[in-house]
């Protein structure tokens, strides 16, 4: 889908938001919280005059891989975008195949991509015109960043905005992994509900036990901000003690002796592929609970399904997995003290309708010729 540049006013559907009557309900919750942007929104119409076109003079086309929230209505992500620039839009729920890809890339000068594309030499290789990468994510491992630096591509991702949306879910899963909250459900639709017994689907008290965090990062500390009020005692691991982390510094190996929860929270990157290995759980508590809502490759999963089957930890919960999707028939996900989310730690309408607004920000920075505020630095 192909969406030509639109004149900056002429193009707009004026109507005020509250009278427009052919929204899908999914699309009036994304304009609902636009309204938080719209500021934003008006002084980038504002910079509009300023946009260059490319050197063949023609309009800038922006690919972007999925379609965003807000869809096409007004004041939405793609609604900005495509004031200034032509948008190609992917059609398609699965993503693009690294040759669609790489064909998109031939004439676009910035696009917008989620962690299932893959940005390497071989998408970069006719991608003459590209001038920006606006990740939609935290998370840019699946971008060779120093490769685009050496070609004069930005690259860019959303930090901040998915914090808090990270945090809560993963303490849903730690939440739902502890008072055994699948296996429960399970037991109702399998008609396996039989009557009260007090030593039935028993799980873990919370409050005065110990979670560790494995990476203080700003949603490390999100998750540990929200354990406070659980009157848990908190441990954290990282390259440094912090100031200001609500917890106690710790080796690894102390934290994951003492921990009742381990929660990780780690970039993915040459030196934390498999972090968590079988020396990994095999030094956690046999009581312990393991949660990752980071990155699926942090994980060995043969590993940890042996921790899990064998008794060396009590359970685990995942937001994330490799592949992805996860195969049905996996090894984990027959287990039933393995909670598996499909990667929806951002998955609020605020979450990703502020992400798809900063990416557009970045590419607008990029395609005006200045710096974009969210640039990844290696």
């Amino acid at each position: 889908m192909v969406i030509q540049r639109r004149h900056p006013i002429g193009g707009r559907d004026l109507r005020p938001i509250d009278q427009i009557d052919d929204l899908h309900p999914i699309d009036q919750i994304d304009l609902d919280v636009g309204r938080d942007v719209m500021g934003k929104v008006r002084e980038t119409i504002g910079e509009r005059a300023m946009v260059q076109e490319d050197a063949s003079g023609n309009t800038p086309v922006v690919f972007v891989t999925r379609m965003l929230p807000g869809h096409l209505n007004p004041g939405s992500p793609l609604d900005r975008l495509s004031q200034s620039f032509n948008v190609d839009i992917w059609p398609d729920e699965n993503p693009p195949t690294a040759e669609e890809f790489r064909k998109k890339l031939r004439t676009a000068s910035a696009v917008v991509t989620t962690i299932a594309e893959t940005v390497d030499d071989k998408a970069l290789e006719d991608a003459s015109h590209l001038k920006v990468v606006a990740q939609l994510g935290v998370g840019y491992d699946n971008i060779d960043v120093a490769l685009c630096n050496s070609k004069g591509i930005f690259v860019t991702n959303t930090p901040d905005v998915v914090t808090d949306a990270t945090a809560d879910l993963t303490w849903a899963l730690l939440l739902g992994a502890t008072r055994r909250i699948k296996e429960a459900n399970d037991a109702i639709r399998t008609s396996n509900w039989g009557p009260w017994h007090p030593s039935w689907m028993l799980g873990q008290s919370i409050k005065g036990k110990t979670l560790g965090i494995v990476g203080p990062g700003r949603i490390g500390q999100a998750v540990a901000e929200r354990a406070q009020g659980f009157q848990m005692k908190i441990l954290y691991h990282g390259t440094r003690p912090k100031d200001a982390f609500p917890g106690s510094f710790s080796s690894l190996e102390g934290l994951l002796s003492g921990s009742d929860f381990v929660s990780v929270h780690l970039p993915l990157n040459a030196s934390t592929t498999e972090y968590c290995d079988r020396s990994f759980f095999g030094a956690m508590k046999p009581t312990g609970i393991f949660i990752n809502t980071g990155r699926g490759g942090l994980v060995n999963q043969p590993d940890l399904h042996y921790a899990l089957t064998n008794n060396v930890i009590t359970a685990a919960a995942l937001d994330v997995t490799t592949p992805e999707p996860l195969a049905a028939t996996h090894e984990l996900m027959m287990l039933p003290n393995c909670i598996i989310t499909p990667h929806i730690g951002s998955a609020t309408h605020e979450a990703r309708l502020e992400m798809a607004n900063m990416a557009v920000d970045s590419i607008i920075e990029a395609l005006q010729g200045r710096t974009p505020a969210t640039k990844v630095t290696l």
